[in-house]
């Protein structure tokens, strides 16, 4: 089977996944530059992403698998790479930046800021 021989309801499936993965990757995109500080700028593109791609990822295990007629591997691989390295990277970006921030002269321990209790003098 061939792109062009893919059944039409398969191809609103897969249009449809794919489209709504693409908009959560652009709402996690669209978070990340309308939020003002770094912690909350960190956390909406991680969810974005991920939802997104798995949803893009679901589509296109679909895709190869009707137009190859067998299952298709490769992309879980992909999203099982994508899936451990987004929240990974979360969390080192937020350890760096907490580190930053209670080493710098000047600045307080945004955990306990956040918490109400007042900055270190």
């Amino acid at each position: 089977m061939t792109a062009v021989d893919l059944p039409a309801w398969a191809a609103v499936l897969v249009g449809l996944l794919v489209l709504t993965g693409a908009a959560l990757s652009l709402l996690g995109a669209v978070g990340l530059c309308t939020f003002k500080t770094f912690y909350e700028r960190v956390h909406a593109p991680t969810l974005g992403a991920t939802l997104g791609m798995g949803l893009i990822v679901i589509g296109s295990i679909l895709f190869f698998t009707l137009v190859e007629g067998r299952f298709m591997p490769r992309e879980l691989l992909i999203g099982v790479f994508l899936t451990v390295t987004t929240p990974v990277t979360l969390i080192l970006l937020a350890r760096a930046a907490l580190f930053r921030d209670r080493t710098e002269p000047g600045q307080g321990d945004p955990v306990e800021d956040a918490k109400g209790a007042a900055p270190p003098s």
